[in-house]
């Protein structure tokens, strides 16, 4: 049964200098974006405010998630030159806070870490003052290449387990819900900033929302976003509901009682929001890397420069 989107989420259509700034970017340093791989509804809002969330290691993932819009197969190539064009447009996008994600790829014997870190480091380099998000895959677990990822010291590191246990399968298909806890407790372990998301909608039950938060609580994780889950197409998994406002308020004050350091959770929350980004509105939809749409950036410290 097809469920009718209610009016509390309504997405902003592309449009303006921003969006066209951001287009003309993307293509001119043939990058990839979570925005467009992942049809996310945000696209309009994000780019019209002259910000996009950058996809490494090309738009073909080897998972196959099926909440996530982003193409599955065996990608045929790896770009080692990447990383200095992803750093050159932080730079041109004026970000004070950039949010990095990848596909997976598992065919890849580190699983792309070596390009995570690169990248890692080129933004850093090109853009000292700016503070890097970076939403990564499980690694398949190997904390050895979690540790080459955070060696190049992203400022947060975050890795969404996106659903409660029980769903884990049937939504994320290839990824376990320990696996993602243990890389999340081991990037801790480090005394790094961990970051994680669920999304709702997806047919758990309160007592399976409240003890995956728990778990992640006991974790130490720092910073939690809940959102709702949004059906990319007909092909993936249907919206079992819409959640409330006044849920989601209920799921921000029970992340925070139960020792998040940051807790945000609205319809219009997204993986890459930090803690200066509660007043931002963005939608969250189908993503990349056992990740959704990061959609709510901060604002770019100054005008999108193309020249």
């Amino acid at each position: 049964m097809h469920l009718h989107k209610p009016s509390w989420l309504r997405a902003r259509l592309p449009a303006g200098p921003g969006y066209a700034a951001v287009r003309k970017l993307v293509d001119e340093h043939r990058l990839h974006t979570v925005c467009q791989s992942a049809q996310c509804p945000n696209l309009g809002e994000c780019w019209s405010r002259g910000t996009a969330t950058l996809m490494i290691l090309g738009n073909i993932c080897t998972r196959s998630c099926n909440f996530c819009a982003v193409q599955t197969g065996r990608p045929t190539e790896l770009d080692l030159g990447e990383p200095p064009r992803v750093a050159e447009a932080v730079a041109r996008m004026n970000l004070r806070h950039c949010v990095l994600t990848s596909v997976a790829r598992d065919e890849l014997a580190d699983g792309g870490a070596a390009v995570w870190a690169a990248t890692i480091r080129a933004v850093r380099h090109r853009n000292p003052d700016t503070a890097i998000e970076v939403l990564v895959p499980d690694f398949k677990g190997r904390l050895n290449d979690v540790d080459t990822v955070l060696d190049a010291e992203p400022d947060i590191f975050n890795h969404n387990v996106e659903t409660v246990e029980r769903l884990q399968k049937p939504v994320r298909v290839q990824a376990r819900y320990e696996r993602s806890r243990s890389v999340l407790r081991h990037a801790k372990s480090r005394d790094f900033t961990t970051k994680t998301g669920i999304m709702l909608g997806l047919g758990e039950r309160r007592e399976e929302i409240e003890r995956t938060l728990r778990d992640l609580a006991d974790d130490k994780t720092d910073i939690l976003t809940i959102g709702q889950y949004l059906q990319p197409t007909p092909q993936h998994l249907p919206v079992d509901r819409w959640v409330t406002p006044e849920e989601f308020q209920h799921w921000k004050e029970f992340g925070l009682a139960a020792g998040f350091g940051v807790s945000l959770a609205t319809a219009f929350c997204a993986a890459g929001r930090g803690p200066g980004d509660a007043g931002s509105t963005s939608e969250r939809g189908g993503g990349a890397s056992d990740a959704t749409c990061i959609a709510a950036l901060p604002e770019p410290s100054g005008p999108l420069a193309l020249s």
